[in-house]
Formats: C-alpha cells, structure tokens, sequence
C-alpha cells in the first residue's frame, strides 16, 4: 500500500513528500514565495487525506521550500479562476477545506514554519497540531493592504485579542524570536536546526500507539469548542474506548514490566 501510495505522491506538482521512519515530510514548493495555489491546495487536500489512511505514516512534517513558508492567497492567479459566476463559491470552499483537511488529518501535523507565514499562510500554520519556527519565520494577515479579509478566524486560536486585531488592521507581522516568547510556537531555532527539531518532534509522536495518537488528536479537535464540562465528559468517553484497545493493554503491560511497548495499531 505505501509503494502504490508514494508512487502517486511522486507525480505531485506544487508538493515534496517523502517518507521516512512513519513520518512523511511534505514540502509547500511553488516558487518563488509558495503562494496557495489551486494545483498546491487541492495537491495539499488530496496528500493528507491520503496519509490519513495510511498505516505506515504515524505523523506529518509541514515546511515550505525556499525562504518563505506560505506568502498566502495566489494573487495573479486569483484573477484566472475567478471569471464566471460561482468561481468566487467553488474557490472559497476549496480553500477553506484545504485548512480543515490539516486540521482533520488523521495523524498529527507538526509545521516547521521556515520563513514568513502570511495570511492563508498563517491559517495552514494555525491549521497544525505542533509548530516550530526559524528565527526569520514571520506571521502576518497582510490582507489589509490587498482588499481582501482571510485567516483572522484560524490566526485567532493563536493570538490575543488586542494582537490580533493590530495584526488585520496594519499588516503588522510577528516574528519568530516574538512567537516563541509569547508562547504561541514551541521553538524558535537557527534555520539549519528547523527541519531536525520538526523531525525529532513528529517522530516522538510516531513512536506512540498510532490508535491513540489518532484518538486524541480527535478528541483534541472535538472538545476545543465545547464547554468544560462537556468536553471532559467527552474526554471521559474517549479513554473508556481507549482503554478496550490492545495498544492500551500492550501499553499497560509494558509499564508494570519496565519494557518499551510494541504498539500494533490495534
């Protein structure tokens, strides 16, 4: 299954993948500044929810080619798919669900944010489950300056009210070192040091039982929304599933025998 998989993989255009130690690192690569294409969301759709699938992956690396993580919406090419009546609908639910496919991806995503990160770019990061940056990673919503709005929904699980806010009204942009001190990335690291950090990061998430990797993840998304006593209760719920698996039994055992679990995804 993984060979016919990464064989389709290797026809993509505007994406890099490779798989290695069930992580696969995908790479945004639409030059010069991987702005969201058409081609690059819908091979960006169609890549995760492949991988969502697939047993052997157990976690994602999310980069960008170049120097610039995602520059956002494809200005130049807006122009070429927006021409008959519906295009505006057709385009907007496309994108819209190329963030909610990251989101929704069976198997964490961990982003390694290698430069800026603006607008839909901003909403891919805040899309993911992890995220690491370079020290000239940037998040902005310069849409402002555009006439256009976009990523302020998905950019407002990061950031405070009064940031945010400065950020879609002047196209202020936050830089890494910035992010890293107001808690909103895990690291801030040299360039050379993004990709490995990223790697050890979703292999970590690799080595565990892919069953509840997936289930919390899950779990995670469901009861974001929800109020507390809702959501623990749905938590509750979750570990009474859980516990039944044989990944949570073979976790068990290997605890009380001081042992490294070998997880079989069931």
């Amino acid at each position: 299954m993984l060979a016919e998989s990464v064989s389709r993989l290797s026809a993509l255009t505007q994406l890099n993948v490779a798989v290695s130690d069930g992580v696969a690192l995908i790479e945004l690569n639409c030059p010069p500044v991987n702005v969201l294409s058409r081609t690059l969301s819908d091979e960006l759709t169609a890549t995760l929810d492949l991988i969502s699938e697939l047993d052997e992956i157990r976690s994602v690396v999310l980069t960008g080619a170049g120097k610039v993580f995602c520059a956002g919406a494809d200005m130049k090419g807006r122009k070429q798919i927006l021409k008959e009546p519906g295009d505006l609908q057709a385009h907007s639910r496309r994108t819209r669900e190329c963030f909610h496919t990251i989101r929704e991806c069976t198997k964490p995503v961990v982003a390694a944010v290698n430069g800026a990160a603006l607008g839909a770019g901003l909403a891919i990061v805040a899309s993911c489950d992890i995220v690491v940056v370079s020290e000239s990673a940037s998040f902005g919503l310069p849409e402002i300056d555009v006439g256009l709005m976009g990523g302020a929904s998905h950019a407002m699980r990061l950031f405070s009210h009064s940031l945010l806010r400065r950020m879609v009204l002047t196209g202020h942009r936050v830089g890494g070192a910035e992010l890293h001190r107001l808690g909103i990335v895990e690291a801030c690291v040299p360039a050379d040091a993004l990709r490995p950090l990223a790697i050890e990061l979703a292999a970590a998430i690799a080595s565990k039982s892919p069953v509840a990797t997936r289930m919390a993840k899950q779990t995670l998304n469901a009861i974001e929304d929800m109020t507390l006593r809702d959501g623990y209760r749905y938590e509750q719920d979750m570990t009474a599933v859980i516990s039944k698996t044989e990944d949570a039994k073979e976790a068990q055992r290997a605890f009380l025998e001081k042992r490294e679990p070998v997880f079989s995804g069931r």
